[in-house]
């Protein structure tokens, strides 16, 4: 019996078959990189952008996902695809751009939705009434980087902006029907257990409609790479890991659909911790957890974190 609002399961009662999201990189930059906010970026973020490796480069949109396409159909046997517009901030441009790009991600064949993963901060209100459009035309998320909601954590991890930036732009999303996934990172340097689990409660209280566990990885050609190696950043072993995950989802309102519950840094560019790339048995401890304490999603809300 799944114990918690799995994505996976929202897909199947939506389109009644496989479904697999497919990553591209449109070629966008950040305003933490490009001057606007800073140049460094967050200090998880490689050069490339988080979650980039995998993706056909130099070519675009609609050869990527029919590259990706093939290996999905041949890996999963996926029937239907989700363009996920991943790397860097994807709605940080024109409008005009957006729909292009947008446009083209859905006029390949079986690409049924859209997801769009962005900055709180690169949301201006021309940019959501766009989004909102596609949000009626398709399946449809945005997704928004918020990592921590301490705004001393957003501060020493570079993120760029505050908890306010976060809270404003899912109250002009949920004006618009825009369906929001938050990111959050667990084991981040400061943080105690109870800091990390009162994201849920924050979760909870915004009223996103979604949301993306990751676990802290350290990557190579990262600012916490530097702070690793020169032993100032502790990471968090397996069973600490698993035990935060399960702790999060008691205190996570059940109708958040949960897209993720750990993170799987490229194997060539992890620095540590080595445990998080046998991702399978990460999940199936998640579950094995929550089975053995017998709770699921939502089960422990309203006790003290």
């Amino acid at each position: 019996m799944q114990r918690y609002n799995a994505f996976s399961e929202e897909l199947k009662r939506v389109f009644g078959c496989k479904v697999q999201r497919l990553s591209v990189d449109a070629g966008f930059t950040c305003p933490n990189r490009d001057g606007s906010v800073g140049t460094e970026g967050c200090i998880f973020c490689g050069g490339k952008g988080s979650g980039s490796y995998g993706i056909l480069q130099g070519v675009g949109i609609a050869e990527q996902l029919e590259h990706a396409k093939e290996v999905m159909v041949r890996k999963y046997k996926a029937a239907r695809f989700i363009a996920y517009f991943q790397s860097y901030s994807n709605t940080y441009g024109p409008v005009e751009h957006l729909r292009r790009l947008y446009d083209e991600a859905l006029s390949v064949p079986d690409v049924v939705g859209l997801i769009v993963g962005t900055r709180p901060d690169c949301l201006p209100t021309e940019t959501l009434d766009l989004l909102a459009e596609y949000a009626r035309r398709c399946y449809f998320w945005l997704e928004l980087g918020l990592q921590s909601p301490l705004d001393r954590t957003l501060t020493a991890i570079n993120r760029g902006h505050d908890l306010a930036s976060f809270s404003t732009a899912v109250k002009e999303c949920q004006k618009r029907g825009i369906r929001v996934c938050a990111h959050v990172i667990l084991g981040l340097p400061g943080e105690s257990r109870e800091e990390m689990l009162s994201g849920a409660e924050f979760l909870n209280r915004a009223g996103v409609d979604g949301v993306k566990i990751h676990l802290l990885h350290v990557m190579r050609g990262t600012r916490l790479a530097e702070l690793y190696q020169a032993g100032e950043v502790p990471l968090l072993d397996r069973d600490s890991y698993v035990g935060l995950v399960c702790d999060f989802l008691e205190r996570l309102d059940p109708k958040i659909v949960v897209q993720r519950l750990t993170g799987d840094g490229n194997r060539k560019d992890l620095v540590a911790p080595l445990w998080s790339l046998a991702k399978f048995e990460v999940l199936n401890c998640i579950d094995h957890e929550l089975e053995r304490r017998k709770t699921r999603q939502g089960s422990g809300r309203g006790l003290a974190p």
